[in-house]
């Protein structure tokens, strides 16, 4: 059980990790976006940029200052403008002007004064409750980074012209043979300790499950592996897709992948800053209608979460590491993670983060789908400054994703970590894998 005594709330390590993680948004904004593009709206279902700018500043002054410290706001009107994303699930669609929006100048003074305030109580404050304070500032920390990667997947559906190319290091196409590899049945840890770290509330309480054995693939399914699907009619047959997937696919006109693109000359990827010809070897992205309506073609599933801990996290010997690799922190050569690179790598280029059991990025290169739904586990308790963070989405539409994309913060690599997404929306960095009982 966690006491006040054995909790460090370290001031400056906190500071630190702050400045990161706003120069990390900050530096998506000023470094990738041409003037301008602010009011852009790249996705159809999303706000346009302008909200994600306020959002991040926002999200501190609602939880950390307001919610977990009780201080007065100095603008309550931008607190509600920039609260609440949006969560794409029932079709429809914003259609606001950009007029509707702030103007930039006064969004950027809103920021800078946010942030001033946050910065104030993290100086001056006297926290009588330490378990409250380093819950609340952790929570605003990594909230900035998983908006790193929203900002990064919006942007990633931006037209080209309206970008500032970044360099990115080229990696040579791999070549392999799609290959099973064999679990043993045996026993997965899920959820942390509370007191053993900061999560957030879906990760808590552990507990352990038991898993069959099974075989999952040593790499996760390419682009020419999908394509494979795409020639065989597979967004034609209808038995391939469950009623509502076929509904929403069908309403959306979906036809391939959506970051595919059919040319004249061929088939192109839409990569973040160029559009090139497809990389078969590349993880395919897709949601999971599409991920589940490949799996039935290929007659296997995908993996449950608890499948997806034993295969990444799991030994033949019995134990249980901390990442696919060891208990080492993530560094360059695990894995294609922590905004190394911009788009994927060839499947398979990071060797040194297989895991115990051989199978290759499990975390790194795009999240990837499980078929287990989002949900509590036992001993759930929302953060009462931050309710319905988790909450909100245990409605059985949502899944859990496991791993990491190439934009996902190191921090977010922990083995407990659980993102999730709703099935019908084919703009995440996801890529997927099957298993067979």
């Amino acid at each position: 059980m966690t006491t006040l005594a054995s909790i460090v709330l370290d001031r400056d390590v906190i500071r630190s990790r702050l400045a990161d993680a706003r120069r990390r948004t900050d530096g998506i904004f000023q470094d990738v976006l041409v003037p301008g593009a602010i009011y852009e709206r790249p996705i159809p279902e999303r706000h346009r940029l302008i909200f994600y700018l306020g959002h991040v500043e926002a999200f501190d002054m609602n939880i950390i200052v307001k919610n977990g410290f009780g201080r007065p706001s100095f603008h309550p009107e931008f607190d509600q403008l920039f609260a609440f994303g949006i969560d794409p699930i029932d079709g429809g669609l914003p259609n606001e002007p950009p007029s509707d929006w702030p103007a930039l100048a006064d969004v950027l003074a809103y920021r800078d004064r946010a942030r001033s305030q946050v910065d104030a109580i993290l100086d001056d404050a006297r926290f009588d409750d330490l378990q409250l304070a380093h819950d609340v500032f952790h929570v605003g920390l990594e909230h900035r980074y998983e908006h790193a990667e929203t900002l990064a997947y919006l942007l990633h559906q931006l037209p080209t012209h309206l970008k500032r190319s970044q360099v990115q290091k080229s990696l040579p196409q791999t070549s392999f043979q799609p290959e099973r590899v064999g679990i043993p049945r045996g026993r997965a840890t899920l959820g942390r300790v509370r007191g053993s770290g900061f999560g957030w509330c879906n990760e808590f309480d552990e507990h352990t499950v038991d898993v069959s054995g099974f075989s999952i693939d040593r790499f996760c399914v390419t682009n020419g592996r999908f394509m494979d699907f795409l020639r065989a009619g597979g967004y034609e047959r209808r038995e391939l897709w469950s009623d509502a997937d076929w509904e929403w696919k069908e309403s959306a006109g979906l036809l391939h992948p959506s970051f595919w693109l059919r040319r004249a000359d061929g088939w192109y990827l839409r990569g973040m800053f160029s559009e090139f010809a497809l990389p078969m070897s590349w993880p395919v992205y897709v949601s999971y209608a599409e991920a589940s309506a490949y799996a039935r073609w290929a007659r296997r599933r995908l993996p449950t979460e608890a499948e997806f801990h034993r295969a990444a996290y799991g030994t033949p010997e019995g134990t249980e590491r901390e990442y696919p690799w060891g208990d080492e922190p993530p560094a360059a050569e695990h894995g294609n993670f922590d905004f190394h690179r911009w788009d994927p790598a060839p499947v398979g280029s990071y060797p040194a983060g297989h895991s115990a059991f051989g199978v290759a990025d499990l975390v790194g290169n795009g999240y990837e789908w499980t078929s287990t739904p989002f949900a509590p586990f036992d001993g759930f308790k929302p953060y009462p400054f931050y309710p319905g963070y988790s909450a909100n989405f245990f409605d059985g539409k949502h899944f859990v994703m496991k791993g990491g994309s190439p934009v996902t913060s190191a921090c977010l690599l922990r083995r407990s970590f659980r993102n999730w997404f709703q099935g019908h929306y084919p703009y995440m960095f996801a890529k997927f894998r099957l298993v067979s009982s």
